[in-house]
């Protein structure tokens, strides 16, 4: 199925809410076949973007309020756009974790299926190794995660670099003192995490201060909750600058959370959320990333090196999600990091 074709069901159905699915298909006959524009309608609802009422011949159509949220978004013509150009969500939108993510499931059919068998895969594979040799697999993607985690963030050192100083304390030169201590901060709250598999099944704000406290320790960042504005660079969407506000977000991010019972949705709305809403002054998307492990080691699951993304595509889908409240592009990285990591540690 080609999308121009899925684009077409789309504006039908938008400008035809409520419509069967032959009054649909009325203007489209010379394009494609009835049997077509069936499986079109089909795949267009495992895809999230059209729900239905009534069953059968009664069965009528129309758009996903949550639409939004999982649109195709030509991610490279929305950036070629400047930054001022651009007609965004410029404020933090509490209906996201209020009503909206509560409402809808993350994933299509097709891409739980694959997850789920990632995971069976994961645990077959795991199931072979020594405790040693696991011990082994994860501290190699450890090394991985504090390497990339920290390169998003504007680190310059190397793999090899990172490796060389977590392992054997050896600095690289040329480098900064602070990106020798993000890497270390980063390296003793993988550490922890490993550690205490049980310390997020409390997800809180206390838990989330102590994780992104071990990651800014010596980097003069303030440790708590922030009360002044912060600005992101790249995008005119303003976070929240209240104290009280900010704390009321992360509550409402935490009910969310332990509201969903598929795991993959945990991780990868703490991904997105703690990042959105920018609780700390610095260090956000590095709590994130570990917050999300921290979620998905609990309950067993592959953690997530990140090692593969470009940091550039990273930053462009987390801004998509800020102005647009998109995931799809976040979403599909998380997928293949996901992938990755089964196929390439254990």
């Amino acid at each position: 199925m080609k999308q121009n074709n899925k684009e077409l069901v789309l504006e039908q159905v938008t400008a035809m809410p409520l419509s069967s699915s032959a009054q649909l298909h009325i203007g489209l006959e010379s394009i494609f076949s009835y049997a077509t524009h069936k499986r079109l309608l089909t795949a267009l609802i495992n895809e999230q973007f059209i729900i239905t009422q009534g069953q059968g011949r009664g069965t009528k159509y129309l758009i996903n309020p949550h639409y939004q949220l999982f649109a195709n978004i030509d991610i490279d013509t929305y950036f070629e756009q400047e930054i001022d150009d651009r007609q965004i969500i410029d404020t933090y939108n509490p209906q996201l974790l209020l009503e909206t993510l509560h409402q809808v499931e993350l994933f299509t059919q097709k891409e739980l299926q694959e997850l789920q068998e990632l995971q069976k895969l994961h645990q077959a594979n795991k199931s072979r190794y020594t405790s040693k040799q696991y011990t082994q697999a994860l501290e190699r993607l450890g090394v991985d995660l504090c390497w990339k985690s920290s390169q998003i963030e504007g680190n310059t050192y190397s793999l090899l670099e990172t490796e060389l100083l977590l392992k054997e304390q050896q600095l690289a030169k040329g480098k900064t003192r602070d990106e020798a201590t993000m890497l270390l901060n980063h390296k003793h709250a993988w550490d922890f995490i490993l550690n205490n598999p049980k310390n997020s099944s409390s997800l809180n704000i206390e838990s989330i201060q102590n994780l992104h406290l071990k990651l800014i320790s010596n980097l003069g960042v303030e440790p708590y909750i922030r009360t002044v504005k912060v600005g992101i660079t790249g995008t005119n969407y303003r976070p929240l600058e209240s104290e009280s506000r900010i704390k009321q977000a992360l509550n409402d991010m935490c009910q969310l959370i332990a509201s969903k019972s598929c795991i993959y949705e945990k991780a990868l709305l703490l991904l997105i959320l703690i990042s959105y809403i920018q609780p700390f002054e610095d260090g956000n998307k590095r709590t994130a990333r570990l917050l999300s492990n921290a979620i998905l080691i609990q309950h067993n699951y592959c953690p997530l090196s990140f090692r593969t993304v470009d940091a550039l595509d990273y930053k462009k889908a987390m801004l998509l999600f800020y102005e647009q409240n998109n995931i799809s592009h976040f979403k599909q990285l998380f997928i293949e990091q996901c992938r990755f990591a089964v196929q390439t540690y254990f």
